[in-house]
């Protein structure tokens, strides 16, 4: 009979939730929509020192960013800390575990000996040899223990199939004796994890490549214990441009989720980058819908080679991938614009641009001026920067536009206002009513239609390009063209 599929997402609440963290989180979430299975969320929260309240709300914001739904949870690991010890001793009563009365000195000692000799750098099994006797008086003189997993001491091997790097098999003879539980009582990852795995019924362990050196001791436990062994998926690394592992400690929030959140990206922009990253369709398809996306997964489809996100916080004009910023542009371009309108009001929100006005009517300006200039942006950013002058006064003017538009011809001072005069007196500010008073205008000066439209576009907009000039003009509307075309002569001046 065939189980159904449940997976999990098992982070640690140890900082926000970072790019490889999310990786494996939307890796889990596919194949359980994929197969219609079950996902898991398990905080595994057990280093006390380091796990945060603060941290366990940044993973859960960010996952619910990403629209990553899970099936049950957040469990903390913490919660079941019982049953962690009630595994541990059974494998020290059914004589999977041994007592390891070793100091850290003694294993270090060992460690540089071995070492200095060349030889393997691992457990001797010294305390696996101890009689009950030699146990018994240890205990009684107080002395502190850890448990260690009994590695069987023949022949053989631990064999597995991943389903990303294929057969991989590890002799009994090359793994030490694992610690299980620490001499205060604190059991290890590795069986806390195992042991939470079965409880929940895991049947596929998604996860980082990193994981793949605990894979085979972790098998030790699931066999020790009774329990059947998930299958296993490890997921490439996600490497810098310089091929190093990116990390929170080195690349700071540029690795971070809600970094992109704060800097203009669409969450399925987003979700859909970071699914590229070490997965791939054998046409290498790169834009999803989310029905797509789903129908589209497959674990087969992650790649063995480590993938590179092109991390440069000193790029001047984006922070990020230049993949991540080209497909955030597709979306945020051909979206329906009231899906990107709540993103842009967000953005303009927090620039202190935003008008309550900019939402009235049936069919709102504001949903307009967006159609009309998305077409050039890449972020949600971008409108309330390169777009301001659509929602606010306050905008900045390109030297480019400057320096072709306004300083090559002089004349514009006196003609931007006698411009501004006849485009009040429109009764119907249309683009075609305003594109005949320019070229009328033209026509009248003996001057070519550009040089009024170009100086019009530096002087409303602070642009050398956009959208086509009379749209502008209507989209911003009457009353703050003229006044910017009445303005420009004061605006400009140190410039003629």
């Amino acid at each position: 009979m065939k189980k159904d599929v449940i997976v999990r997402f098992a982070p640690s609440p140890t900082g926000y939730l970072h790019i490889g963290g999310a990786r494996t989180a939307i890796f889990n979430w596919l194949f359980a929509q994929k197969t219609g299975g079950k996902l898991i969320l398990r905080i595994e929260d057990t280093d006390a020192q380091r796990s945060t309240e603060e941290s366990i709300k940044g993973i859960i914001e960010g996952l619910n960013w990403l629209g990553i739904t899970w099936d049950e949870g957040p469990y903390f690991q913490t919660q079941f800390i019982n049953e962690h010890h009630a595994a541990a001793k059974k494998l020290l009563d059914s004589g999977h575990a041994y007592k390891c009365f070793c100091s850290k000195e003694e294993l270090e000692s060992k460690r540089a000996a071995a070492l200095k000799q060349k030889k393997d750098v691992k457990y001797d099994g010294a305390c696996r040899r101890l009689t009950k006797d030699e146990i018994a008086e240890k205990e009684a003189r107080g002395l502190p223990y850890t448990l260690r997993m009994k590695v069987p001491n023949k022949e053989g091997s631990v064999s597995f199939e991943d389903i990303v790097y294929g057969k991989i098999d590890h002799k009994y003879q090359d793994i030490e004796d694992f610690v299980i539980v620490r001499s205060n009582g604190q059991p290890l990852y590795l069986l806390s994890n195992t042991v939470d795995d079965i409880r929940d019924r895991i049947t596929h362990v998604i996860r980082g490549q990193d994981g793949l050196s605990n894979t085979h001791r972790q098998i030790l436990i699931y066999q020790a214990l009774g329990a059947p062994v998930p299958q296993f998926a490890h997921m490439s690394l996600t490497l810098d441009p310089k091929k190093a592992k990116i990390s929170k400690r080195k690349h700071g929030e540029l690795v971070a989720v809600h970094f992109y959140k704060e800097h203009g990206f669409l969450p399925w922009a987003f979700l859909n980058f970071l699914v590229l990253l070490g997965w791939a369709t054998p046409e290498s398809r790169e834009i999803f819908s989310k029905e797509e996306l789903i129908e589209a997964f497959s674990l087969e489809g992650i790649g063995r080679a480590n993938s590179i996100f092109n991390v440069n916080k000193d790029d001047p004009k984006y922070f990020t991938d230049p993949k991540a910023v080209s497909i955030n542009a597709h979306y945020l371009r051909t979206m329906p614009v009231d899906l990107i309108a709540p993103f842009v009001r967000t953005e303009l929100k927090k620039a202190g641009i935003w008008d309550p006005e900019y939402d009235a009517g049936k069919r709102p300006w504001f949903l307009d001026t967006i159609e009309l200039i998305r077409s050039r942006f890449h972020l949600t950013t971008d409108f309330a920067t390169r777009g301001r002058a659509y929602f606010s006064n306050d905008f900045a003017i390109e030297d480019r536009a400057l320096k072709k538009n306004i300083v090559k011809h002089p004349q514009l001072e006196q003609w931007l206002p006698m411009l501004a005069d006849r485009l009040e007196k429109i009764a119907e500010f249309t683009a075609p009513e305003t594109e005949a008073v320019i070229r009328e205008m033209a026509q009248a000066l003996d001057v070519k239609p550009g040089v009024l439209i170009n100086g019009i576009r530096t002087a409303v907009t602070g642009q050398l390009a956009g959208p086509g000039i009379f749209d502008i003009l209507t989209t911003i509307g009457q009353r703050r063209v003229v006044d910017r075309l009445r303005n420009a002569p004061a605006l400009f001046k140190k410039h003629w």
